[in-house]
C-alpha cells in the first residue's frame, strides 16, 4: 500500500469535506472515467503532432466535470504541455465591449502552469526558458547583449504572421533588456503587457515602445500567438481550460451577448476542427443546459448546435468519443465502492490498520445513502461524499465511537439543498468523481 504524505492527506480531505476539488494528491482517490481520459489523450498526442482540437465536458451538477478538468490538466502538465485555465463569470468570458473578454485572458495568463510550476503563475519562466537557451547558444559563439535582442526578434520572426507578432517580440526584447539590466521596472511592465493588463496604448508606448495592447477584441488571436511560442519554447503545446461554460447560457441576460459569445466559441470550433490552427487544445465544461436548452443554450445556436450534435448511431450504451462533446455518466456502484474506499485510505495515509470503517460498513453506508437519495446518489455523489468524510472526521476525532450507531441515528440524515438551481449549479461545480489512466 503507498504511503500518503500528511500534507496531501490533509489537503484531499479539507476540499472533500468542503465539496471542492482537491489540488494535490487526485492519484489518490482515481475511479472510473478510463474511456473519457483516454479520449483527452488522444488529443493531446493529436496536438503534439501539430494539430488542434477541441473538447465539451457535459453533465450534470455534481458529476464530475471539474474533477475531469483537473485530472486533464495534470495529464496534460506530465506530457510538457503549458496549461491556462479559469472559470466563465459574467464579469470573465470570450467575447465583450466592456473589458470582460480581457479579464478573462489576464485569468488565463496569471493561470499560467508547466510541469515545473503546477501551481500556476508560470509565466516568467516560460520566457525565461526560451531566452535562456538562446542567450546561452549564443554566447556559446561569443555574441553579446545587441546581437542576443537582434536574435529574439529573428527567431520570433514566424510569430509575425500573428496578430501583434511583431510587438510580442519586442515585448519579449524588453524583458530581456531589463532582466541582464537587473531593471525590474522593465521586466514587470514587459510581463504586465504579456498579461493583457495595460488599459491604454500610450502607456504601453511609453513603458516598451509597442503600439498595440492586448483587448477583448483580439484574446483569441493572442491565445493562438501563446501556442506557437510555447511550442517554440520547446513545450508541447497550449491548453485552454474553460470551466462554468454555462454562465453565458444563464447568466447573461442580453439575447446579444449570449449569441455574441456563442459566436466567439462556433469561431473557435470551426478553426479547431477545419485545421486552421495548430499547437492549442480547448476543453470546455458546462452543464446539461448549457448544451441542450434551445432558449439560452448553445442550442439556441444553431450554427453551433449543429457541429456539437451527437452521434445518432451512438445508443444503447454505445460511446464515440471521436465527436467535440463528452457527457460524463453516472456513477456505477463499482465505481462509488472504490471511491469510498480510497477516501477511507486517504484518511488512514495509505495503513490498512488505521481504517476508521470496514468494508461491509463501507456497504451499509452506501445502502444508507441509496435509501435515502435513491437514484441522485448515482447521478451526484457529492453529498454523499461530503457526509462521507464528515463520518470518518468524526470516527477519528471521537475515539471509541461506533460507526453502527452514526448511520442509524436520526441526525445522520444526508441533507439536500433543495435551492440548487441552475446558476448555482454552474457556480460551485467542483467534481468530487476522479478517474484512473
Amino acid at each position: 500500500m503507498v504511503q500518503i504524505k500528511l500534507r496531501e492527506r490533509n489537503a484531499i480531505t479539507q476540499s472533500l469535506l468542503a465539496g471542492v476539488v482537491p489540488k494535490v494528491g487526485l492519484q489518490h482517490i482515481q475511479v472510473g472515467r478510463r474511456d473519457e481520459i483516454n479520449a483527452i489523450i488522444t488529443d493531446l498526442d493529436r496536438i503534439i503532432d501539430g494539430g488542434a482540437t477541441i473538447r465539451f465536458i457535459i453533465g450534470r451538477y455534481g458529476s464530475g466535470k471539474s474533477f475531469f478538468l483537473n485530472l486533464s490538466r495534470l495529464v496534460a502538465l506530465e506530457k510538457k504541455f503549458v496549461v491556462v485555465q479559469a472559470d466563465i463569470t459574467p464579469d470573465r468570458r470570450l467575447h465583450a465591449t466592456g473589458g470582460q473578454a480581457k479579464a478573462l485572458y489576464t485569468e488565463l495568463m496569471h493561470s499560467m502552469a508547466t510541469r515545473a510550476k503546477p501551481e500556476g503563475r508560470g509565466l516568467p519562466s516560460v520566457i525565461e526558458r526560451w531566452i535562456s537557451d538562446l542567450d546561452h547558444r549564443l554566447r556559446q559563439e561569443g555574441k553579446g547583449d545587441e546581437e542576443v535582442i537582434r536574435a529574439i526578434h529573428h527567431e520570433l520572426r514566424p510569430l509575425q504572421d500573428f496578430v501583434s507578432g511583431y510587438d510580442f517580440a519586442s515585448v519579449l526584447g524588453r524583458y530581456y533588456e531589463g532582466f541582464q539590466r537587473g531593471d525590474d521596472a522593465l521586466t514587470a511592465s514587459a510581463l504586465r503587457w504579456l498579461s493583457g493588463e495595460y488599459e491604454t496604448k500610450g502607456e504601453a508606448r511609453d513603458d516598451l515602445g509597442v503600439r498595440t495592447i492586448i483587448k477583448d477584441q483580439n484574446i483569441y488571436d493572442y491565445l493562438k500567438l501563446w501556442a506557437a511560442f510555447v511550442r517554440m519554447a520547446g513545450y508541447a503545446g497550449l491548453i485552454v481550460s474553460l470551466d462554468e461554460m454555462g454562465v453565458l447560457s444563464h447568466r447573461l441576460n442580453s439575447t446579444q451577448a449570449r449569441n455574441a459569445n456563442y459566436e466567439m466559441i462556433l469561431r473557435i470550433v470551426n478553426d479547431c476542427l477545419q485545421g486552421s490552427v495548430s499547437g492549442i487544445g480547448f476543453i470546455f465544461a458546462g452543464t446539461d443546459e448549457f448544451l441542450a436548452d434551445s432558449r439560452k443554450g448553445i442550442a439556441s445556436y444553431e450554427a453551433l448546435a449543429s457541429r456539437l450534435r451527437e452521434n445518432e448511431f451512438a445508443v444503447n450504451g454505445l460511446v464515440d468519443m471521436s465527436g467535440p462533446v463528452i457527457k460524463l455518466n453516472n456513477l456505477t456502484a463499482e465505481d462509488l465502492f472504490v471511491l469510498f474506499c480510497n477516501i477511507r485510505n486517504v484518511f488512514a495515509k495509505g495503513d490498512p490498520s488505521q481504517y476508521l470503517l470496514p468494508d461491509y460498513g463501507l456497504t451499509q453506508f452506501m445502502g444508507y445513502c441509496s435509501n435515502v437519495l435513491g437514484a441522485e446518489f448515482y447521478q451526484t455523489p457529492r453529498d454523499a461524499v461530503k457526509k462521507f468524510v464528515g463520518l470518518l472526521s468524526v470516527l477519528e476525532q471521537n475515539p471509541g465511537t461506533k460507526w453502527e450507531a452514526l448511520l442509524s441515528g436520526p441526525s445522520s440524515k444526508i441533507h439536500i439543498d433543495e435551492s440548487k438551481n441552475e446558476e448555482t449549479s454552474d457556480r460551485n461545480d467542483n467534481d468530487l468523481v476522479t478517474f484512473r489512466l
